[in-house]
């Protein structure tokens, strides 16, 4: 056969043993056979949150079988075509099963991706931290960049997103957001986003037209449901009451709707101005701050912690994870995975996908070795 097909085949066999042991198979299918017979007992429901975590496992292991199960059988078709339309030579046959094979291979590829987010909170919805560097009215506009960035991204995937708050810069951009996202998997895709954001680029708001570099930090948790207990103290934390800013309506500018939290203990801050009602802003931040503390726990069993922690310590030179270089070439490359791509337009426009599969499997890499 071409060696192009030959390559794929290589390339898909692999992905589907690597898809198997990361699965566990056979432990997989144990586990799905239990579920399955915990499904048929009518007391599943009398503990409806048990239940529906429950389903939500039983779902995801059926959706891992079902995808290697395709995978496989479209690997092993496509083949067969490919050495019938050989053996025939038949070369319309023939780039007809290498161009399945190529969709094949995405599939795997997207598969792969998928398999890398088992961890505890990965199928978590998120939130997304932003923060400029110093800079002021630079640095802020690239905040917001990076803002609008994150909300493209999300909204091609299917995902939805909820400006919780936002403080507006002098002049322009943001001295602050704090976005949610929610849908299948947003922390597993989101979490190695956090750290420090370059960017180069002659400055809109320098009449001399020179070139600037601004910083932007980035900081990522995930949501929590109500299965994880974590405990508060609520004389640990001080709560603010201030006027929302941004718009928002002439209700959200009159009263002290906004809510700050403070964890004195930790030092987290969280904040949240989306909602006209005092009360459920109160509310989200309540939720936000189990999620930070929560997060910080994740965190602390990884052997990273210590370089995401200094990554937020400085906004700046040296603790940064990607530059967005806009002059004078045009490149953004990532620098823990070296990862690269011309296509700044793209990847302004949420085009991050790349980015984010070298960061997972490098860090799913790290925790292999370890």
């Amino acid at each position: 056969m071409r060696a192009d097909i030959l390559q794929m085949q290589t390339d898909i066999e692999q992905s589907v043993e690597l898809l198997r042991r990361r699965l566990d198979w056979d432990v997989a299918e144990r586990r799905l056979a239990e579920l399955n017979n915990l499904a048929e007992d009518p007391t599943l429901w009398d503990k409806p949150q048990e239940a529906q975590k429950l389903m939500q496992e039983r779902s995801k292991l059926e959706n891992a079988f079902e995808a290697i199960n395709k995978i496989q059988t479209e690997l092993t078709d496509n083949v067969e075509l490919a050495e019938l339309a050989e053996m025939d030579e038949d070369n319309e046959l023939l780039n007809a099963a290498a161009e399945a094979l190529t969709k094949t291979k995405k599939a795997a590829d997207a598969a792969e991706l998928i398999a890398l987010m088992s961890g505890e909170a990965d199928g978590n919805d998120c939130f997304v931290e932003i923060h400029p560097g110093a800079g002021g009215t630079e640095a802020q506009d690239w905040a917001e960049m990076v803002l609008r960035m994150y909300m493209r991204w999300a909204n091609s995937k299917g995902m939805k997103t909820e400006l919780l708050e936002a403080q507006d810069g002098d002049g322009a951009g943001i001295k602050s957001a704090t976005l949610r996202i929610k849908g299948e998997n947003a922390f597993g895709w989101m979490k190695t986003e956090s750290g420090v954001h370059r960017l180069v680029r002659i400055s809109p708001y320098d009449s001399s037209a020179r070139r600037h570099t601004s910083f932007a930090s980035v900081w990522v948790y995930p949501e929590i449901d109500d299965t994880i207990d974590i405990e508060i103290n609520e004389s640990d934390c001080r709560v603010d009451t201030y006027r929302a800013s941004g718009a928002g309506g002439q209700h959200i500018n009159k009263t002290d709707s906004a809510v700050r939290i403070t964890h004195e203990p930790s030092g987290i801050v969280v904040q949240c101005q989306s909602d006209r009602s005092q009360h459920k802003n109160r509310s989200q931040a309540w939720d936000m701050l189990r999620a930070r503390l929560y997060e910080e726990e994740l965190r602390k069993r990884e052997e990273e912690a210590q370089a995401q922690a200094d990554s937020k310590s400085e906004i700046g030179w040296g603790h940064q994870i990607r530059s967005y270089v806009l002059q004078p070439y045009q490149m953004v490359k990532d620098l823990r995975t070296a990862v690269e791509t011309s296509d700044t337009s793209g990847v302004l426009d949420g085009d991050l996908d790349q980015f984010m599969a070298a960061a997972l499997s490098a860090r799913v890499g790290a925790d292999a070795e370890t």
